[in-house]
């Protein structure tokens, strides 16, 4: 471990899940020792962390099995690697304050944006994908151990807090529009297009070259159109293909890249065209479907599901971030301390893009 580590604390501020349940189970602490980085790791201070559904889902167990779609289960389907306590939280942004012996102190002090998946092969096979915040602690703390190679100098202007608002929104949703093959001058619809994740598909979907419509609450439309919609549709409408049609001009629907899912999923099939795909990466609405197996082979479409994304996705919205062809969409900023807060009005979804978490002495900075 480098010197560095030294000057640092032995205890630090955390929220802890403690267990699967309802909002009891996070537990701020501010006796959580300091961890150390080993000798392949860097040791990163915490200055902002975004929130995701996938915490919620995992604190609530949600997640089903293959077996029984009701029972309480973690987010992997190729074995548990979630034990408790655990620290949360996947999208950090922070410094680099000390390393292991295996990598060099020159790194100390570089701005990091992580990336947090834990890759557990060497090619882009995501069969056996894990992340951080799950498979080890993530970022509701004050410092947080990385591999090396997963934090990541982004050169920007942007803000640490407008810097965690990508990660793992814009590489699922990178994922999911590479999934699907998604081309210049395609259209595709969005589901829950005003969250984290869906507002990422609308501005990649333009970077690509493609053409984005999107599906979102009332009174979110014009936040949707400003970052690069073409076109919205309010949630609820009485017949959502016909809306489609109406806001397409009743062009063709090349890709529906979907979060919703529930009561939607089976219109979500209409609406595409023959030979389209679909693609999903989330359930808000529900995650058990009625799904009529003709319409999805007599118009021979592609279902594609899709979670996280590769190392090369990772580099991609890196690059869109420095070439400034995706911005960041801040829907709240909330001290460490009042995560309890913070993760109420997240499920609540009463914003648009991400909600982001800092360190209390952060947010007493920036007061």
């Amino acid at each position: 471990m480098n010197a560095m580590t030294k000057t640092l604390p032995a205890t630090m501020a955390a929220v802890l899940l403690t267990g699967h349940g309802g909002p009891e189970k996070l537990i701020y602490r501010t006796d959580v020792k300091v961890p150390a980085p080993a000798s392949d790791e860097v040791l990163v201070k915490v200055t902002a962390c975004g929130m995701n559904n996938t915490d919620v889902w995992v604190r609530q167990g949600a997640y089903g099995t293959e077996e029984d779609a009701a029972a309480v289960s973690t987010w992997r389907r190729q074995g548990n690697t979630l034990t408790f306590p655990r620290i949360q939280g996947t999208d950090t942004v922070g410094h680099v304050v000390a390393v292991g012996e295996g990598i060099s102190p020159d790194r100390i002090g570089e701005r990091v944006m992580v990336d947090f998946s834990i890759y557990n092969r060497d090619d882009d096979s995501l069969a056996d994908i894990d992340y951080m915040g799950h498979g080890r602690d993530g970022g509701y703390a004050e410092y947080q151990t990385v591999p090396a190679q997963n934090a990541h100098v982004v050169d920007t202007e942007m803000s640490d807090v407008e810097l965690a608002t990508f990660c793992c929104a814009y590489l699922t949703g990178e994922q999911m529009l590479e999934r699907a093959g998604l081309k210049a001058g395609e259209r595709v619809l969005v589901t829950g297009a005003s969250g984290g994740v869906g507002s990422g598909i609308v501005q990649l979907a333009r970077a690509r070259g493609a053409i984005p419509y999107a599906v979102v609450g009332k009174g979110k439309e014009q936040a949707v159109l400003d970052i690069g919609a073409e076109a919205v549709i309010t949630r609820g409408a009485a017949d959502l293909p016909r809306a489609v049609a109406e806001a397409t001009g009743g062009q063709p629907i090349d890709v529906v890249a979907d979060l919703v899912g529930g009561a939607i999923f089976n219109d979500l099939l209409r609406i595409l065209r023959p030979e389209g795909r679909y693609t999903t990466a989330g359930a808000i609405a529900g995650p058990v479907v009625r799904l009529d197996l003709r319409t999805m082979y007599l118009k021979q479409l592609q279902l594609h599901g899709s979670s996280q994304g590769t190392r090369g996705d990772f580099r991609r919205i890196v690059g869109y971030i420095e070439a400034k062809k995706i911005r960041p969409l801040v829907g709240g900023v909330y001290k460490l301390s009042d995560f309890h807060r913070a993760q109420a009005d997240f499920v609540a979804k009463d914003f648009v893009g991400k909600l982001v978490v800092v360190p209390d002495a952060v947010a007493e900075r920036s007061a």
